[in-house]
């Protein structure tokens, strides 16, 4: 198994498929693994797909916290470095999309293009969930399978059927965020701003969002979309924050018609 060492913690990745790179990095408390439903798509069309542990969870080592996005975003690097990879496009989700603005901040040069899902970009005029949702994150009176059972009420659309749920639930639980990890993670992202530095990236970027995203209140999508120059975007319809559960196959044709034209950049 692949794993490399960055600042302290060693940080567990895989490659699967071969082509034009692309790094993939999940957000708060997932694993790597819950990108199989997008992963297979990207495969299939020829791209190589680095996707790793961010540390904090899974495979990765749990160091003590908080965890900066800046070291996070430097453990990315840290994994395309050991792929053999100098540059790669970029597609981060809810707080691996706010690593992958901080990634295209630090390591413009090592950007082809950046995909950013559900997220924020932190600071002041970030757009917070209501107060419930924040306290849910929060509670440390449930077990596993309980925090990702109350979490499930505003992270999917109220129409996705509960089969799909289900087949999410039994990847997040087997892969369940240890409690230090967790914080350390979410810490990082409270301290966290990109906001005031957005017009520096001068990467292909699209935004992708899901209107009816709970967690992460799509006006933020917006926000980024309007501070990073020439910034498409696609606002998903009916879905909350896990967009690829809520529909299946949207986001990766997006993302797809995307990458084609960026590779011809």
């Amino acid at each position: 198994m692949p794993f490399t060492e960055n600042q302290g913690a060693k940080i567990y990745w895989d490659a699967q498929g071969s082509g034009e790179p692309i790094l993939l990095i999940m957000g708060l408390g997932w694993t790597s693994h819950m990108w199989y439903r997008s992963r297979p798509a990207l495969v299939s069309a020829n791209y190589r797909t680095i996707a790793f542990d961010n540390r904090g969870v899974g495979q990765s080592d749990i160091p003590s916290g908080p965890y900066p996005l800046s070291v996070m975003a430097s453990d990315a690097a840290a994994v395309l470095d050991a792929a053999g990879v100098e540059r790669a496009h970029i597609h981060g989700v809810s707080m691996g999309g706010m690593i992958a603005q901080e990634f295209a901040l630090q390591y413009p040069q090592r950007v082809r293009s950046l995909i950013l899902g559900c997220t924020a970009a932190g600071g002041p005029n970030a757009v917070q969930a209501e107060p419930s949702v924040i306290q849910t994150l929060l509670r440390t009176d449930l077990n596993p399978a309980e925090a990702a059972e109350a979490a499930n009420s505003f992270i999917y659309a109220s129409h996705t059927p509960r089969a799909r749920v289900d087949e999410d639930m039994a990847l997040r639980l087997k892969w369940s965020p240890k409690r230090d990890g967790f914080m350390a993670q979410l810490q990082g992202i409270m301290i966290w701003e990109a906001d005031s530095r957005l017009s520096r990236i001068a990467s292909p970027t699209i935004v992708i969002h899901g209107d009816a995203d709970r967690l992460v209140p799509s006006a933020n999508g917006r926000r980024i979309a309007g501070l990073i120059p020439g910034a498409q975007t696609f606002w998903m319809p009916g879905a909350g924050h896990i967009y690829a559960t809520d529909q299946p196959g949207m986001s990766e044709k997006v993302i797809l018609e995307f990458l084609a034209q960026a590779d011809h950049h």
